[in-house]
């Protein structure tokens, strides 16, 4: 048997999908690159394990030092091993997604990109690397997700309406859903408290105004939609 420090180690990088909800859309946040390989182009933000840290101590420093933002809801999501995924040579990712309102961060591209920028996750750039799989998967997971986890709170504002909840879960699933039945299930599901005020400003009428319970068993949360 070889000694450990003779067999040859891949590189070990973290990968982020950072979504973003805002004005009814879906997005992701991505970097433009300045340096090869796929210069001037788009990729999701990511960076190189370092020997003192842990993945998600990777996670955060790529959301300081690329992003400009912090704390985060993060999870992770999968491996990417593919022999040929970085052309710099074997490189494995370890991808997580993020889920931020846009309007409680303000982005900003570091030192490494010529830019950052949100686009629509319906009208993608194509992207370096091997990131639309990565991207792909993390938005199936999103998908899978927001029926049994109530994730919607980091992407909408403290307090909302039924009708910007229900937008939010069309957007994300893609499809449509009966009103009268999405808002029996979700009263339901113990998932929102009514705050007892209301909407100001919204013409003809005043919504109720409604925040997430943070005190809701998340493991016993499920909505069908």
């Amino acid at each position: 048997m070889k000694p450990f420090h003779s067999y040859q180690n891949p590189s070990l990088a973290v990968d982020l999908v950072v979504f973003g909800y805002s004005h009814e859309q879906l997005s992701v946040l991505l970097l433009n690159r300045k340096e090869a390989p796929f210069q001037d182009q788009w990729v999701l933000p990511g960076a190189f394990l370092q020997m003192e840290e842990r993945f998600r101590d990777t996670c955060s420093r790529v959301l300081k030092t690329k992003l400009g933002m912090d704390d985060v809801y993060m999870e992770q999501l999968y491996s990417f091993d593919d022999p040929g995924r970085d052309p710099r040579g074997r490189a494995i990712a370890v991808a997580y997604y993020a889920l931020v309102n846009p309007a409680r961060v303000a982005v900003s591209a570091g030192s490494m990109a010529n830019d950052v920028a949100w686009f629509n996750v319906r009208e993608l750039p194509g992207l370096g690397f091997d990131h639309k799989e990565i991207f792909d998967l993390a938005l199936q997971r999103l998908r899978s997700k927001i029926t049994y986890f109530p994730v919607g709170f980091e992407l909408l504002d403290e307090l909302f309406t039924m009708p910007e909840l229900h937008e939010l879960y069309e957007c994300i699933l893609d499809t449509s859903i009966d009103r009268r039945n999405f808002r029996r299930k979700i009263i339901d599901s113990d998932y929102i408290i009514n705050t007892g005020k209301k909407r100001e400003g919204a013409q003809n009428r005043h919504p109720d105004l409604y925040k997430f319970n943070k005190k809701l068993k998340k493991n016993g949360f499920q909505i069908n939609v």
